[in-house]
Order: C-alpha cells, then structure tokens, then sequence
C-alpha cells in the first residue's frame, strides 16, 4: 500500500476538482444533469481510482487503477473542450483547468511508465 495523500499527483487531482466545479457553476442550468454531471464524474474519478490503487495490496493493482485514473483524465479532457465550444466557461478558467489536466496526465502518465522499475 502507498500514502497517496503524499504523493502530488493526488495532490494537484484533487485541487483541480475543486477548480472545476466552482467554474462548472456557472455552467448553464440545462446541464446540470448533462455535460455539467458528466465532467464532475469524470474529475472526480482522477483522485478518486488514483487513491483506490494506492490502497490496494500490489504494485499491479495499484498500476490497474492509474490506468482508469489516467483514462478519465482524458474523458475530463474531452468534456471540457466541448464546454468551452459550447462558451460555458468564464474569463480564464478554461485555459488554469487546461492547463493542469495536461499536467496531471503527464504526472500519471510518468508514474505508469516508471511504476515496473521504482518502488513509492
């Protein structure tokens, strides 16, 4: 098992939830049970399958479950370009929320190809 919490892949997952559903309230009223639901379910699972594989008992189970983390990453990706198509987003915010879920699949992305060499 590995201390996600300590890890700041984690770390920066979990801000960037928080990032976005300030920002996705402003989202318009008919999505909320759409495109809105979707990408809260979508940023909520990084953090979420990260600390799922963190607690599981082998390096093969903890790898399993970066690749969901890392899959949703990219779902989230997908839905917030529609959102800024769609000019849901407000001032800047699209562009932080870009700009660190590109980070943060590079961050899992790294860990994946490093985690059959290196013990955390």
């Amino acid at each position: 098992m590995h201390n996600f919490r300590d890890l700041e892949v984690w770390t920066k997952s979990m801000k960037l939830c928080k990032t976005f559903y300030l920002s996705s309230n402003n989202f318009p009223q008919e999505e909320l049970f759409g495109l809105t639901s979707q990408a809260r379910r979508s940023v909520i699972s990084i953090p979420s399958n990260f600390a799922e594989g963190a607690g599981r008992d082998t390096n093969a189970q903890f790898s399993h479950f970066l690749n969901i983390a890392l899959g949703s990453s990219f779902e989230f990706e997908t839905q917030i370009l529609i959102a800024k198509d769609l000019q849901f987003f407000k001032n800047d915010d699209f562009n932080i929320i870009y700009s660190e879920i590109k980070h943060i699949q590079n961050m899992l992305a790294k860990l994946k190809q490093n985690f059959n060499t290196q013990t955390f």
